[in-house]
């Protein structure tokens, strides 16, 4: 067992403990990121600064300079409920990559005032109204829709969300949508038929005319429009946030990080022959380098494997005593894919290239499967992306 004790030590030195996260300022009053200093790179970050008056909302959009806004990370915080905190922390939980450059936009919040809302209340009702007013028409052959009853319940659904576009509820309730008791009720105006006025009761003729047709249609209308303003009116019951200010920072950088080539130091056995009852095999120490395959702070499985290559430390011994060697460097030498199983600690598995020296010949050039562990290390190379 003193043979793994080297590796074990190893791996415990060279365990640190992880540093906080890093924490930037953005001053809304100068419109200053970082104090001017590349954004961090590579590892989650916090956003801080200070809150003007009445804000209780802040939103953070992020999103390479050259891609698309849609693609863009959010982030958000929000004040506490009865409070006025005078500062905010949002915490970039998403890495950015390093020698990048970024867009940033910042979205502020304030509770709207009872006049507000109620003025967002009306002016939702109007537009809902006039869409009613304007869709639904008194025809010579009955109550007649220009849009389909889906359609004219999409259109509805679209004049509430553009016109809460710059607003939120303050417990993130997205409007979803009007009732089925709504749709309902577009369904039956869009099914009924200029006899059935008749049976209006603002109609006391046989034969309705015109006038009818248009009492009857109003009356329908009017229904519909109720139930529209019951609907908004309950989503917008409590006191809207309604955004007052936008700051944008375009295409700022990202710190440059350095290259670092990863030494790996372990031990493996090879196998050369035989079963679990008669296993033939070899040991020895190796060194190497290993190639990540991935950045393991964007890509979780390829930034932990690793495609590797070195040389045993020492020949080895089969089970006739004969020596393992190398045919290059006089000491084995391996290709291999690695794992990280813990932050330094990996698993190796591949193929040994082999010879056996016999009378100062190289003889019998083979290659043995390899399994092992190491503990990997990061050398500087002071070379910057």
């Amino acid at each position: 067992m003193k043979k793994y004790l080297w590796i074990v030590v190893l791996v415990l030195l060279s365990v640190s403990v992880q540093a906080q996260h890093q924490s930037i300022v953005f001053s809304t009053e100068k419109n200053q990121l970082n104090g001017g200093l590349p954004l961090p790179s590579e590892a989650p970050f916090y956003v801080e600064g200070n809150l003007p008056t009445g804000i209780k909302r802040v939103e953070l959009k992020i999103f390479k300079s050259k891609k698309n806004e849609n693609q863009a990370d959010f982030y958000f915080w929000k004040a506490p409920y009865q409070s006025s905190p005078q500062n905010y922390e949002i915490f970039v939980a998403y890495p950015l990559r390093s020698s990048d450059n970024y867009t940033l936009k910042f979205y502020f919040y304030s509770e709207s005032d009872s006049e507000e809302t109620l003025s967002l209340r009306d002016a939702l009702h109007e537009n809902l109204e006039s869409y009613v007013q304007a869709t639904i028409l008194a025809g010579k052959r009955g109550t007649q829709s220009l849009s389909r009853p889906n359609t004219m319940v999409d259109h509805l659904n679209e004049i509430v969300r553009q016109g809460l576009k710059n607003y939120l509820h303050p417990l993130d309730q997205e409007f979803e949508g009007f009732s089925d008791v709504v749709k309902q009720k577009i369904d039956q105006i869009h099914g009924i038929k200029l006899n059935k006025a008749r049976f209006n009761l603002l109609s006391k003729k046989t034969n309705p005319d015109i006038q009818d047709q248009a009492l009857f249609t109003n009356q329908l209308k009017q229904e519909l429009i109720n139930l529209l303003k019951s609907e908004t009116s309950q989503y917008l019951r409590n006191q809207m946030l309604m955004l007052v200010d936008v700051r944008v920072i375009e295409n700022y950088p990202t710190e440059n990080k350095p290259y670092y080539l990863p030494l790996s130091i372990g031990y493996a056995g090879t196998y050369f022959s035989g079963d679990f009852n008669n296993l033939d095999y070899g040991t020895s120490a190796f060194g190497g380098i290993s190639v990540p395959l991935g950045n393991k702070n964007f890509t979780k499985i390829l930034g932990n494997a690793s495609l590797s290559t070195g040389v045993f430390f020492s020949n080895m011994r089969d089970s006739n005593q004969t020596e393992i060697s190398g045919p290059l460097i006089g000491r084995p030498v391996y290709v291999g894919l690695g794992y990280s199983l813990f932050r330094v600690l990996r698993f190796n598995a591949g193929a040994v290239l082999t010879a056996t020296d016999v009378n100062s010949n190289i003889e019998n050039i083979t290659l043995y499967p390899f399994v092992g562990f190491s503990a990997e290390f990061s050398l500087w190379l002071g070379l910057r992306k």
